[in-house]
């Protein structure tokens, strides 16, 4: 199990997918996870706490029983990579927007009582949130640097928007959640690729 200093991936491959590359807006709960602005406007995340929310991040979700698990997703990109996230902890997905009541209101069919939220952007999932916040739910989520970040008790500062980025950091929970819950013991026995995370880009013919 890897230390908070540890670097779970190389810098190089962090660099490479953009998982610090923000948004030009900042919020001000993500003022603290920038660094320096581009010279475009963009502003950027700091490397060494995305590593280190990420494997904070997978040691808070090995606390918890895969079924108490419960990930959602929005965009094309974040579904992709949470769902097959999801799939391989066998956490409960729930893609697209989640109705209200679904979290709080138990004479629904639906109704499900999380023990845990990994959310991929508290913009596109604001009603999950909203449930959460009712229930005392914990909430982990992905911010990139235009994030609201209330009612979130653990933030991951990331690039949440990108194809690669999403990949990445969805790899590294996965891989680190299964070793801090003791079903795989190092980085070789996780048999998945990033490019197992990446929402396939069909190709357009010329």
């Amino acid at each position: 199990m890897a230390n908070e200093n540890e670097l779970l991936t190389e810098n190089a491959e962090y660099l490479e997918v953009g998982i610090h590359i923000g948004t030009k807006t900042k919020s001000p709960g993500m003022k603290q996870f920038i660094y320096k602005i581009r010279e475009d406007g963009l502003y950027l995340l700091n490397l060494d706490t995305i590593n280190q929310r990420i494997l904070i991040s997978a040691k808070m979700l090995s606390r918890y029983e895969p079924k108490e698990i419960v990930v959602t997703a929005s965009r094309i990109y974040a579904i992709s990579a949470a769902s097959k996230f999801a799939e391989i902890v066998g956490a409960k997905f729930m893609p697209g927007r989640v109705m209200p009541g679904i979290f709080t209101n138990s004479n629904r069919a639906d109704y499900t009582e999380p023990g845990i939220i990994l959310m991929s952007d508290t913009r596109n999932e604001r009603q999950a949130i909203r449930e959460a916040s009712k229930t005392s739910i914990p909430v982990i989520a992905l911010s990139d640097t235009d994030n609201w970040i209330k009612f979130v008790d653990l933030i991951i500062p990331c690039n949440n928007k990108g194809r690669r980025s999403l990949a990445l950091v969805y790899f590294l929970l996965a891989r680190e959640y299964m070793k801090e819950k003791g079903l795989i013991k190092s980085n070789d026995d996780f048999k998945y690729k990033v490019s197992d995370f990446e929402a396939k880009v069909e190709m357009k013919a010329k």
